[in-house]
This record gives C-alpha cells, structure tokens and sequence, in this order.
C-alpha cells in the first residue's frame, strides 16, 4: 500500500498542488490498508529528491497520514490550509471538548544528526492559538536518545512529543476515546511533568516515562509497546536494505557516466544554470527601474 501510495505523490506531483493534496487526502482518508501506511510515513524515502515538488507532498501526506490517525482515535481531525506561521493539523475531541494542534515529522535513513530546529517545538507551541494541546509526532528512534534541547522546550511550552510508533501501538489495540478514555492526559504529559522536572536534568530525555504513562492511561504494560515496538525496527531494517539499494543502484549508475555526462551532472547539481539565470533576472529588474 505504501508503494502504491508513492506512486500517486509522483503522479500528483506533475500537477497543481493544492489538487494534488486534495487527491491524496481523499486517498488517506479512505484507504481500509491504512496501518500499512502508517507504518512507513515516518521514514521518507532515499528516492524522492530533496526540496523536490514530491518531497513536498510526501511531508503534506504525513500531515493527512496523522490527522486520520487522529480520527481512529475517536477524535475529529482536519489538515489546516498551507501556511508558513501554523501547525498543520488540528483535531478536536467531541466527547471531552478539548482541542489540539499538531505537527508531524518523517526524516529520511541518510540524515546525519538533527537539531532542535528539525523539530520546531516551540514554533508549535506559539501555533496553539485557542487550542489546548500542541502535539509533535515523529519517529520515535530519531528523537534525540539522550538529552536534546528539545526537550526543555516540551517542558517549557507544553508540548506532546508523541511517536509514529505510540499511535501504531494504540490503534493497533484499538485504543479510542469514549465517555471513560479521556486522552487529554497524554497530550498534556509535559504541562504535568514540568512540575517533577528540576532544571538540571530539563534537557533530558523523557521518552520512557511518556511512553509508561500513556500506557498506564490506555490500560496496557509496557512490555506490549516493547512487542510493537521491535516489530517497527525490523521494518526499519528491512526499509533500510531498500534504500541502501536504491543508493547501490545510483552508485553504478554515476560510475558508467562518461567524462561529458559527469560534468553535466555536475553542473546540474549545483543548479550552476539556475543561479546563473536568477542573477540575470534580478540585475535585469535593476535595469528596468531605473
């Protein structure tokens, strides 16, 4: 399902964008294979070109990807219009009256060590407006394992540093809120943690005591996520073999080049003809205005 659902981004990436997400949102939201998706939107693919019109919409797709997970939670769940200064999804419980906005994360394998501005917990928390809960979701092994800045972030601004992995484990249980299962808690774990948290050890991993309360909350041990979660790494490994392939494959192709074909290649890498153009294009606008 996932290959299929490659496929239709490139498909989609040859015309208008805002058609393009509302195709692929139709195709997320009524797909009946949706753990087979779920399973593998963390880890974007080695074969979609940085900053490409695909990567693009592969990140649009993790935002639907995570708003309809929201939905199999028992919540109603929207992706917000594009916009630079907003969180991408909202969801709101119909049961309990609470709302949240939140913002889903996928890192390709190759990605040398992340930042605190990969995952932009504090931008998320001023994204709130109304809303009561910020929720970031991303893979759970590219959080940082240690300590990470991010971390005091969540704790500042009460922000949920939720897992591809913890919302494969709840709906895999079928795990949905009802007048007794208030989730509210979970998204609001940092706002009670911060409490408990002197400032020494705020930059410091909280991940394990996340994940035992919100397996306390839904009613579960921890050995079951651990069940889950070493399912999800064998596909890690598996999905790693594929895009170290893809690599293979690219390697081959770059060594069969002839000297001209790896000098074109070359240029076009840098983007040397594009910059060339743009520079001409604004010396000429100076020109024209004077």
């Amino acid at each position: 399902m996932f290959n299929i659902l490659l496929n239709l981004i490139n498909e989609c990436a040859l015309g208008n964008f805002f058609d393009a997400t509302e195709k692929l949102k139709h195709f997320i939201y009524s797909t009946e294979q949706f753990e087979g998706i779920l399973a593998q939107i963390g880890t974007i693919p080695e074969s979609i070109e940085h900053d490409s019109t695909e990567e693009k919409l592969f990140a649009k797709v993790s935002d639907i990807v995570l708003s309809r997970a929201f939905r199999e939670l028992g919540l109603k769940s929207n992706v917000l219009s594009e916009r630079a200064d907003s969180a991408d999804v909202f969801a709101q419980s119909p049961l309990h009256g609470y709302t949240l906005v939140a913002d889903a994360k996928a890192f390709r394998l190759s990605r040398t060590a992340k930042n605190q501005k990969d995952f932009k917990v504090t931008a998320l928390s001023g994204w709130k407006n109304d809303a009561e809960y910020a929720v970031l979701c991303s893979p759970y092994f590219h959080y940082p394992r240690v300590q990470s800045q991010i971390y005091a972030q969540a704790l500042d601004k009460n922000v949920c540093l939720l897992s591809w992995e913890h919302i494969i484990f709840m709906i895999q249980h079928g795990i949905k809120e009802d007048e007794k299962l208030n989730l509210s808690s979970i998204w609001n774990f940092t706002e009670t943690l911060s409490h408990k948290v002197v400032v020494a050890d705020k930059k410091k991993s909280f991940m394990e005591e996340f994940s035992a309360h919100l397996l306390t909350t839904v009613g579960f041990n921890i050995n079951e996520f651990d069940e889950v979660l070493s399912t999800c790494i064998r596909s890690l490994v598996e999905r790693g073999e594929k895009e170290k392939e893809f690599w293979e494959e690219e390697r081959k192709i770059i060594l069969s080049y002839t000297h001209k074909q790896a000098i074109s290649e070359l240029i076009k890498s840098k983007k040397i003809d594009e910059k060339i153009r743009q520079i001409q294009k604004y010396i000429g606008g100076i020109s024209r205005d004077r």
